[in-house]
């Protein structure tokens, strides 16, 4: 798939796992769905991503997919559980990119290449935004402002 505003191909990244069932090694272990739930509320609560938790979970505890063991995905444990974050992951990140550049052009105020990145990500948070309030992830009357964004980003 193509990038939104270049005409490149994305990075090459992992694939996902070909087989769904639960590995034989997580089967002989007893308890292993405690233990990862036990993981995924520590990681949560400390306010690590979804994402992140996923691999953190692969790497350190060769679980390749939590939707092997639980049934659903990750995302949707957490809703049960009430530690998903409000503002979904994607918009997140796109709004801590969009706070770091406009504070690099506060310093830098004739950087116009930066300035038009920050214009190129703006309108993608506007873009996700309309997406998750027609899906009603985000409040209807949620809008994007530099400010808001800069708020919502320090507190994390």
């Amino acid at each position: 798939m193509a990038r939104m505003h270049i005409r490149r191909k994305g990075k090459s990244h992992s694939t996902r796992p070909v087989n769904i069932a639960l590995p034989k090694w997580l089967k002989d272990r007893p308890g292993i769905k405690e233990e990862i739930d036990q993981i995924i509320t520590e990681l949560a609560k400390k306010g690590t991503p979804p994402s992140k938790i996923g691999l953190i979970l692969r790497d350190k505890y060769g679980v390749p997919l939590v939707r092997a063991i639980y049934g659903k995905k990750l995302k949707k444990v957490l809703e049960e559980k009430n530690l998903a974050p409000q503002i979904p992951e994607d918009l997140m990140n796109l709004l801590k990119k969009a706070v770091h550049l406009n504070d690099h052009l506060k310093k830098h105020r004739k950087d116009l290449h930066n300035k038009r990145g920050l214009q190129l990500v703006e309108s993608k948070i506007q873009r996700l935004a309309k997406y998750y309030k027609r899906r009603g992830v985000l409040p209807a009357n949620w809008r994007y402002s530099r400010e808001q964004a800069s708020v919502m980003v320090s507190r994390i």
